[in-house]
């Protein structure tokens, strides 16, 4: 949507937007979309059934077909107050703190409430949140997990975390202990450990201030580093 409102190709929808995407899990893995909200700023130029016209196309684009599969268009929900043609910082004023988990996992995983936005890479609350990212995606692209959760716990003053927690989910001590101890041995994570890992002292942060932390592309400018799967080998057996 934000490509093709930006290149000109989609007319009278504007910037501000949002979507949520619920899905039915079996087995702790997602199965079928269950619902999808997608709501979108327009033009005063277009009524709801033209703006749902103009976007239901992209939910179907982004979203595998099998996770589709029987999905009631009922459960489709485009503007669903109404028209949204006020929209920005007149519409709803505020920009401290950001959006938290949109930000970062959408839900999926507990998050400490530090918000990203307003801190510099010094701050745990930025630097150690891209530092779990960084070592979790690791472990899973090494194929020794399918799921991690790193939690990183830390106290004003005292460089190093007070803590490391890790849960692969699969009730393996023996392999949840190996993991804790190679991230000991390969990976600095005191705030001047993980600046310079992750080499964030640099103007990187303009490009997270829309569409989200993680998930990104890492580019040639030093962004999205902690996106990386460059220590695969450190995990793999």
């Amino acid at each position: 949507m934000a490509e093709d409102r930006k290149s000109g190709k989609l007319k009278d929808i504007e910037p501000d937007s949002k979507s949520q995407v619920t899905f039915e899990y079996v087995d702790g893995k997602p199965t079928k979309v269950k619902s999808v909200v997608i709501s979108s700023q327009h033009s005063a130029d277009v009524n709801q059934t033209q703006v749902r016209d103009l976007l239901r196309p992209y939910m179907i684009k982004s979203i595998p077909e099998n996770f589709l599969n029987g999905f009631n268009e009922d459960e489709l929900y485009i503007n669903p107050t109404g028209n949204f043609v006020i929209g920005g910082p007149d519409g709803d004023c505020g920009l401290t703190g950001r959006k938290i988990i949109v930000d970062t996992y959408g839900g999926a995983a507990p998050h400490g409430g530090g918000a990203f936005s307003g801190k510099d890479p010094t701050k745990v609350d930025r630097s150690a949140a891209y530092a779990a990212r960084y070592i979790a995606k690791n472990i899973v692209a090494s194929k020794i997990a399918d799921k991690c959760l790193i939690q990183l716990a830390y106290a004003i003053g005292v460089s190093k975390p007070l803590s490391v927690y890790v849960n692969l989910f699969d009730k393996d001590l023996d392999k949840n202990k190996f993991i804790v101890e190679k991230i000991s041995e390969n990976f600095d994570l005191s705030p001047r450990g993980i600046r310079e890992m992750l080499n964030l002292n640099k103007p990187i942060y303009e490009k997270t201030s829309a569409y989200g932390h993680f998930g990104r592309i890492p580019e040639n400018d030093g962004s999205f580093s902690w996106e990386k799967t460059d220590k695969i080998s450190v995990f793999s057996k």
